[in-house]
């Protein structure tokens, strides 16, 4: 069945009681299951599992991957099984849409353990307990879920706004349910089947597993005289290195500064080739831009001018120069300036995100309010009314209590989270764009301006900010499936708080058993926590700007300063030629200034993935030929097994080392 959608002149003419009307009528299903046991079931599950593969992909990339199409596809694919072999009843369209709206849920309140929350970590040296950060999380997660269906009735229902990526979602399912269901089991088939082989290549360059395989399974060590257990090196150079070592061979650098101390490496990693192949051949070029920029041209300058030296620890122990350490002493405050103004020029060249998120509203728009049709579906808006003031009071409690955040403090920032909330949801509304990051400066600075001593006086209200649009906005290109398949809105409201506490439960546990460390002194730390393998990008991004607040300018190396300078003025022209041509220029200033935060490792990788999934779009092209079916209509299923499998077995590897 054909999605049904108003046309132009009807979304321009009509008022919202007659869309409503027309869509009760004609796209409604009230009697079919959506929020079943099952469905809410296997959501919760599926969202536990793909928010933990959020987290993870998040503290390699500082990227948030949204999983509504992978759960879709999951969900579609099992209980077809199920229905095939007689053990279940076949999945109805709308239980699918219920399935991929608490996992998407599940998936978006995780983004403040890879940005504000671990910078606050970072920037405190204080760890909160970890049942502290799952209240919060979801209180503010909450938040964005009462903020986010007062704004349906506006931007779904009277404007009818576009919401591209929710519209696509929508497609999906109705291709899968009432196209050809082939097309979904081959997609399945396709996800698993390369899920399963990136497992297995992380199983073997993981050395937990081979531990538990080599040493718990087979006892290597007793009977084979094993004393280490073999695995593949996933830094394939590590090969050549250890062979240059022995035979005296040449040791590639750069002005006098090994390939190694600058992060120069190369690596076999499956989740980065997938990421990269969702990101798209500009953006992974514009962050290998920003590798090439900052790690072979500027850090060995820096190093060579004293800029960038070895330092003494607290412990007075000699840190010597690695990654991580250029990137916290030097090359952090360009990059961070690059994505910041890129961000906010981007943003300012779309006037319409404000002024049509406030515009005023026609007369007839407002007797509509008088003649509710769909209230009885609709989630009553005294539920809002009520419970947003209700709550966020409490999240602004919690911020004071767990956090030390003067009340007051996150009390003022209230107004500024609801207005950029507004404005993020017409974005994405608009573009499937969500400016959270630049938008949360904003809270950032004023907090910072109203309190410097205490660096959680920024960071917590701005991720709240950040959390709350984002949330508000990203729930809402997820209702626009639902509203397109005719769903109940009550139901994918339930469904989000469902996802949000699935999320918060696997995530959060996830994250200290990975990231949080326990010293000899029995104190919880994070000072290992940036590494080269999870190099936090986005937390990176958020501690600069708290460093700034809380120093100054002035604490900053002169070259910094202008390299500052010269990053700002660069971005503006990037970003200025990019919306000049419509973006056939390519490069992203956000994203060369995410390739700076980044692992130079995982940048190429990602490079590498974009690369790949470019070329065999060209060469298969034709529509209806093999290779068009699995590399451009299957694009999203590899992608989406790459990633899945080599996280899934990623963080089944980091579990292993910490429990064995």
């Amino acid at each position: 069945m054909a999605i049904q959608h108003l046309t132009d002149e009807q979304i321009a003419t009509w008022t919202r009681a007659q869309k409503d009307e027309w869509w009760f009528k004609n796209v409604f299903r009230g009697d079919m299951a959506q929020l079943t046991l099952r469905s809410g079931l296997t959501g919760f599950l599926l969202g536990g599992i793909l928010s933990a593969t959020g987290l993870y992909i998040g503290a390699k990339t500082g990227i948030s991957l949204g999983v509504g199409l992978t759960s879709v596809i999951l969900a579609f694919a099992l209980f077809r099984a199920l229905h095939s072999a007689g053990l279940a009843q076949d999945y109805t369209i709308l239980e699918n849409n219920c399935t991929q709206s608490i996992a998407t849920a599940s998936g978006y309140v995780t983004t403040a353990l890879i940005s504000s929350l671990p910078a606050y970590m970072l920037v405190t040296g204080h760890v909160p307990k970890w049942w502290h950060i799952a209240v919060w999380m979801f209180l503010v997660a909450l938040i964005g879920v009462l903020l986010a269906f007062p704004l349906k009735r506006r931007f779904i229902n009277e404007d009818q706004a576009p919401f591209p990526e929710g519209r696509a979602c929508g497609v999906v399912l109705d291709s899968l349910y009432h196209g050809k269901g082939s097309e979904g089991m081959f997609k399945a088939k396709l996800l698993g089947w390369v899920g399963a082989g990136a497992a297995l290549l992380q199983a073997i360059c993981g050395e937990g597993w081979m531990k538990l395989v080599q040493f718990k399974l087979l006892a290597m060590d007793k009977w084979a005289g094993m004393a280490e257990p073999w695995h593949l090196h996933d830094r394939i150079d590590d090969y050549y290195y250890a062979w240059a070592v022995k035979a005296h061979g040449f040791i590639p650098s750069i002005l006098g500064t090994d390939f190694r101390t600058l992060g120069l490496r190369v690596v076999v990693d499956a989740a980065l080739i997938g990421t990269g192949g969702l990101m798209g051949l500009a953006v992974a070029a514009s962050c290998f831009v920003g590798v090439i920029v900052n790690f072979v041209i500027l850090a060995p300058l820096m190093i060579q001018a004293g800029d960038i030296a070895p330092r003494l620890g607290p412990n007075g122990v000699l840190i010597p120069l690695n990654r991580v350490e250029i990137v916290n002493q030097w090359s952090l405050w360009w990059g961070v300036t690059m994505m910041v103004v890129g961000a906010l020029v981007s943003l300012l060249a779309k006037p319409e995100i404000f002024t049509s998120a406030f515009r005023r509203k026609t007369p007839a728009a407002k007797a509509d309010a008088n003649s509710d049709l769909l209230k009885d579906i609709e989630v009553p808006l005294w539920i809002s009314w009520v419970g947003v003031p209700i709550v966020s009071l409490l999240g602004c409690y919690v911020t004071h209590a767990f956090f030390g955040v003067p009340l007051w403090l996150s009390i003022v920032s209230l107004p500024l989270i609801f207005v950029l909330t507004v404005i993020c949801t017409n974005s994405m509304a608009l573009t499937s764009w969500t400016p959270t990051g630049s938008l949360s400066k904003i809270t950032q600075f004023t907090m910072g301006a109203l309190d410097r001593t205490n660096p959680g006086s920024n960071l917590l209200p701005a991720g709240m900010t950040a959390e709350v649009a984002s949330n508000a906005a990203n729930l809402l290109s997820d209702i626009k499936p639902g509203y397109m398949l005719g769903g109940k809105p009550r139901h994918q409201a339930i469904g989000h708080v469902i996802g949000n506490l699935a999320g918060v439960l696997a995530s959060v546990p996830l994250f200290f058993l990975l990231f949080v460390k326990t010293d000899a002194n029995g104190v919880s730390t994070v000072a290992n926590m940036v590494s080269d393998q999870f190099g936090f990008p986005a937390a990176l991004q958020w501690k600069g700007v708290a460093d700034i607040i809380a120093k100054g300018l002035t604490s900053l190396p002169t070259s910094a300063l202008i390299s500052m300078a010269v990053a700002a003025v660069a971005a503006i022209v990037i970003e200025g030629m990019r919306i000049a041509t419509k973006g056939r220029s390519g490069l992203s200033a956000v994203a060369i200034g995410l390739g700076v935060t980044l692992p130079p490792q995982a940048t190429f990788t990602m490079f590498v993935g974009a690369l790949l999934f470019f070329y065999m779009g060209r060469r298969h092209k034709q529509p209806g030929t093999r290779g068009h079916r699995i590399w451009v209509e299957g694009m999203e299923p590899i992608c989406a097994g790459l990633i899945s499998g080599a996280a899934l077995m990623g963080i089944g590897d980091a579990i292993i080392n910490v429990l064995i």
